[in-house]
């Protein structure tokens, strides 16, 4: 779009309005090293998504350094239950830190900030992406502090089970990502992290995350949960055991049921504008 504005000589001159789509919609490294900046300036973000878990495992996993989780004692390169409660914890982080972009999301809502976005030739999509990639970097972190504190307290696994395992968390975690984004759009920013923690601790325990769920009716109710699936298949590399196709099915269930989720409310946000 062009208009016609006066110069001092007296000639009009055009002027264009028309604003230029930045490259693949505005998503650049420099605006995602902001907004990883921004994440590991929050004190509160980085000890809840990377201490937390590494907490956890210290008080519960470090006592089973010599309990065997096979037939195989550890004395002999067994591996221990302290391995399988490591693995664990590097999920929880996983998740913990995913979920920390809904976090931010309701905050700049409240303060305004995402208006201002929308008001540039920023892409939402773009937005979120950037949102998710950052996510995604602190529960890289996570994970990769978990596995450090555990390897450092004595914990002995294969090498590709690290790498399988740690992949298997932090890939994983997209799923949490979308519910922290669905989240994060749908209630105040106030009461986020309200919803988000006690959702958070009331799945990992009842997925079968902090502890193995016995046969029978507990376990029927993990298989349906959204962690159930993300635990099954970071610990498979550890236990050596097939994990089923239920899990699969239920990883990109809840990935689809969140983001679809996440969608709509985020739809719902723009059209305020």
């Amino acid at each position: 779009m062009t208009i016609a504005a006066p110069e001092s000589s007296g000639h009009p001159t055009s002027v264009n309005l028309n604003r230029t789509v930045p490259p693949f919609g505005g998503f650049n490294l420099t605006f995602l090293g902001i907004e990883i900046k921004r994440r590991m300036r929050n004190r509160r973000t980085l000890v809840f998504t990377v201490a937390m878990p590494i907490v956890l495992f210290l008080l519960v996993g470090v006592q089973f350094l010599h309990t065997a989780l096979t037939a195989t004692p550890v004395a002999k390169g067994g591996l221990s239950v302290a391995a399988y409660i490591l693995i664990s914890m590097a999920v929880y982080g996983a998740m913990v830190a995913s979920t920390s972009a809904g976090g931010a999301v309701a905050v700049e809502r409240a303060t305004g900030w995402s208006r201002q976005l929308r008001l540039t030739p920023l892409n939402p999509i773009a937005y979120i992406a950037i949102k998710v990639v950052s996510a995604l970097t602190l529960g890289l972190i996570a994970v990769l502090g978990t596995f450090a504190a555990g390897i450092i307290a004595g914990v002995r696994m294969p090498v590709y089970v690290f790498i399988l395992s740690g992949l298997a968390a932090w890939l994983g975690s997209l799923v949490f990502t979308s519910l922290g984004l669905f989240i994060g759009y749908l209630v105040p920013s106030e009461n986020v992290m309200q919803f988000l923690g006690p959702i958070l601790a009331i799945l990992a325990l009842f997925g079968g995350l902090f502890s193995p769920l016995p046969a029978g009716t507990l376990t029927d109710i993990a298989k349906w949960t959204p962690v159930y699936g993300l635990g099954e298949i970071a610990r498979a590399p550890l236990t050596g055991q097939a994990f089923d196709g239920w899990a699969v099915v239920n990883i990109v269930a809840w990935l689809l049921i969140f983001s679809a989720g996440a969608a709509l409310v985020f739809r719902r946000d723009t059209k305020r504008v």
